[in-house]
């Protein structure tokens, strides 16, 4: 018995205030969503401002030194032995599809689709067909593929280089 007492104090005590409060006004209460045109004019008339979004920053191997990026941005390379090598398009697109993840990262894409030129990174790197090379900003190769990675994977290794971890605060 005593227990149902408490219940019930409680249970009046917590819906006690609720019951001096006013009723909503007419007014704010609706039936339906309102449309745009009974929206009020500054809600309706507000837009977001438009802000650029930054874009993955790709160049070409012969236009840019490996110093270019010391300490600035940390080269993703890919190396084909022709553009229209089926794997240097689908790392490509991979790249591409989620260019926000590696422009967090500080990532800039050096692409060198021509083996007969010879670029610095060439002679550097010593790719063989397709290869994908991650070097992180200090300049010091971190992992080379022979196969297209997506950007969840190159992402992952990035975010375990010491300097990546120093960027974030680990």
């Amino acid at each position: 018995m005593k227990l149902k007492f408490l219940i019930f104090v409680v249970m009046s005590a917590a819906m006690g205030p609720a019951r001096e409060a006013e009723p909503p006004a007419a007014e704010s209460v609706t039936d339906r969503p309102m449309s745009p045109e009974e929206l009020p004019e500054t809600a309706a008339s507000e837009e977001p401002p438009e802000t650029p979004s930054p874009e993955l920053r790709i160049v070409d191997a012969s236009t840019v030194a490996m110093a270019d990026f010391l300490w600035n941005m940390r080269p993703v390379v890919i190396f084909a032995d022709s553009p229209d090598d089926p794997s240097f398009r689908q790392q490509s697109r991979a790249l591409q599809a989620r260019p926000n993840d590696l422009i967090e990262r500080d990532v800039v894409v050096v692409v060198d689709t021509d083996p007969a030129a010879g670029s610095e990174w060439r002679r550097q790197l010593h790719p063989r067909g397709f290869s994908l090379v991650i070097i992180d900003k200090d300049g010091q190769v971190k992992a080379r593929k022979p196969l297209p990675w997506d950007v969840r994977e190159i992402t992952r290794t990035i975010d375990k280089f010491p300097l990546r971890r120093q960027e974030i605060g680990r």
